[in-house]
């Protein structure tokens, strides 16, 4: 039987988790990751084209006759990349554009979710022209208070701010400095919502939808949760705020109504469906929709996942997701981050990685995202998050130190992680 051929896009250790779970698929595919990094050239073949030409990128799966595409990051989803590749004939795992719009505009979103009824902070969108009204707006709320750009922003675009003058800076930055270009022609500015927040993972084929374990991501930079947003600095999971009752408020109140309202508008969603959620006093309430897999959520994921990953992904895109039973490894799983110095804002790449050739004990996994291999042959940093960490226990407290033991082992140039991770879901534990 002819080896399925699969390419993952994107470059990041979301990607490099994904390709190391379809490599242990027993169907034994090919695997191709564009543009990956140096950890992904030992799973599958590296293909040099960026994540956002998607020109390229479908004359290449047309080329190579891909029996599958996996999209890892959102900007080739907003940019239509499904669209192109299913008038092509080729089975993709992602939204249409129109779909995408969920993540690509947090304008439509809110609205999206206005119209549908679903839980979440109440909120008004301002365009550029609108600076006055957002600041009297902002003046009549009160702080604290939530500002973001509409558009993409990889992750750093929703600032929590805790006073009047930090929610103006952050507006003067948005609107007037261009900070976010043109993801900030629009600004959402919503109620801060006060609890704890969980990252909900759905996969759905237009009709059907499946569940996957919740996470909890650690956006700050910082341990207990100081500085600013990143793209993520570790994760776990489950998260155990997540009882299986609130679970089914999730799906009653959140999943299907979103499924629902998306096809009722004539844009079914198909792919991965990702829910920021804040546990608030009165329930969960939406912080935000995202149109793929989580980074770090996915470096935790993954690996509590038994199922065959291709044969997920080839149901997810034949719509036959109706009877497919999601099975999960007992205990836990923790991931750390290991970023560059200075990130998320300047920093320098090109640093040496060492470390990487000790043999890992079993259960934990080591992800890279920001690496490349140099004129020598070595990895070196290539981006602010460098490499993930991630372990599988049977508790969370063994997975994290499985995990923190590891990151021991590894050394760069101004490496820094937090050393709190999954702190909120031990409390679970020891209670």
């Amino acid at each position: 039987m002819e080896r399925k051929r699969i390419l993952i896009v994107g470059s990041g250790g979301r990607e490099h988790s994904l390709s190391l779970g379809l490599a242990e698929s027993p169907q034994g595919p090919a695997l191709y990751i564009a543009p990956g990094n140096a950890g992904t050239a030992d799973v599958g073949r590296n293909v040099p084209i960026a994540a956002d030409a998607i020109d390229d990128l479908v004359a290449f799966a047309i080329d190579e006759a891909m029996d599958l595409v996996i999209v890892g990051p959102e900007q080739p989803l907003v940019m239509g990349f499904v669209d192109r590749l299913t008038d092509e004939g080729i089975p993709v795992v992602g939204p249409t554009a129109a779909a995408a719009r969920l993540e690509g505009s947090k304008a439509f979103a809110k609205a999206f979710m206005a119209r549908h009824g679903i839980p979440t902070a109440t909120s008004r969108t301002f365009s550029a022209d609108d600076y006055d009204d957002a600041l009297a707006y902002l003046e009549a709320q009160g702080a604290p208070i939530v500002v973001k750009a509409s558009g993409l922003a990889a992750g750093k675009g929703a600032v929590v701010c805790a006073t009047l003058d930090e929610a103006r800076s952050t507006i003067d930055a948005m609107m007037r400095d261009r900070r976010f270009g043109a993801a900030g022609e629009k600004v959402v500015i919503e109620a801060f919502m006060s609890g704890e927040e969980a990252s909900i993972f759905a996969l759905t084929d237009g009709e059907h939808y499946v569940l996957l374990a919740p996470a909890q991501d650690h956006k700050r930079i910082g341990d207990r949760d100081r500085g600013p947003n990143t793209g993520g600095m570790g994760a776990y999971a489950p998260a155990q705020v997540v009882t299986d009752a609130l679970l089914d408020r999730i799906r009653t109140e959140i999943i299907e109504p979103t499924l629902a309202g998306m096809d009722a508008e004539g844009y079914p969603y198909r792919g991965v469906l990702y829910v920021g959620v804040m546990i608030t006093a009165t329930g969960p309430k939406v912080v935000e929709y995202n149109c793929r897999f989580g980074d770090p959520e996915t470096q935790v994921i993954i690996p509590l996942l038994k199922n065959d990953l291709v044969e997920v992904f080839t149901r997810l895109t034949q719509g036959r997701l109706d009877n497919l039973e999601v099975r999960q490894r007992s205990g836990a799983a923790a991931c750390v981050v290991l970023a560059s110095k200075g990130y998320p804002g300047h920093y320098e790449k090109g640093f040496a990685v060492g470390g990487l050739q000790a043999p890992m004990p079993d259960g934990v996994r080591l992800m890279h995202a920001g690496t490349r291999r140099d004129a020598a042959g070595h990895v070196v940093t290539s981006g602010g998050r460098v490499l993930s960490v991630s372990a599988v226990g049977a508790s969370l407290r063994e997975a994290l130190d499985r995990a923190y033991a590891a990151v021991r082992t590894v050394h760069f140039d101004g490496m820094q992680f937090r050393t709190d991770i999954g702190r909120k879901g031990l409390q679970w534990e020891t209670e």
